[in-house]
């Protein structure tokens, strides 16, 4: 797809301005991605680890307060939640990763629905990949987006809660993470720093989906 050249180069495309969203409509959840909605329209998954800040960061994006139900659980999202925005095309809620108090049974429920969503999605064009700014390198994201570079999946990353740092010492973090990824990178994809409570990052990430939808408007 068209989509996959701004992906790879890291380069977050620009338009003359964001996305404006005028609706965001809840559709259906679900474990079984054979059952997905079937519009052909492009799809865009969130996911993370456990409260990494993902049902605010949606909720943020769209301007709503409780589209993503944010919980002081984690873990609390367990299906495939669509959302249809504008109706033109989809945000994906998936269950979190790294939960230890989710039982290991249902760890592995979660794991088998989440790589056939991700093996069998025609309709994805991207994943965002969801990481805590504050911390270094995690075993489970790295291995999570190996995965996701193993079967040529595109993905973003998107560095959450950055009000939780000062600029200085954000900039020197994001700085150090990136530089770790390219250990096992050769390069570097598209990243976002953001900010549910100040809406940092809310424009580019828009602007990025705006563009992409454009690209491939014949597609779908």
């Amino acid at each position: 797809m068209n989509s996959i050249k701004f992906l790879k180069t890291g380069l977050v495309p620009k338009t003359s301005e964001a996305m404006k969203i005028k609706s965001a409509e809840f559709i259906m959840s679900n474990s079984n991605v054979k059952k997905a909605p079937k519009d052909r329209i492009p799809e865009y998954a969130f996911i993370g680890r456990s409260n990494v800040g993902k049902s605010s960061l949606i909720n943020m994006l769209m301007e709503r307060k409780d589209l993503a139900k944010i919980s002081g659980k984690p873990g609390k999202t367990q299906l495939i939640n669509h959302f249809k925005i504008n109706d033109s095309w989809f945000l994906v809620d998936l269950p979190g990763y790294g939960y230890a108090q989710v039982s290991k049974k249902k760890r592995v429920i979660f794991q088998y629905f989440i790589e056939n969503y991700f093996k069998e999605r025609e309709q994805l064009v991207c994943t965002f990949v969801l990481i805590d700014s504050r911390h270094d390198p995690q075993k489970i994201d790295l291995d999570f987006m190996g995965f996701l570079g193993e079967n040529n999946i595109p993905f973003c990353i998107v560095f959450t809660k950055a009000d939780k740092l000062g600029s200085s010492k954000l900039n020197k973090q994001i700085t150090s993470y990136k530089k770790q990824l390219l250990y096992y990178w050769e390069s570097l994809p598209t990243s976002f720093i953001t900010s549910s409570k100040t809406n940092l990052g809310r424009k580019d990430f828009l602007e990025f989906i705006k563009e992409i939808n454009l690209e491939l408007v014949n597609d779908f």
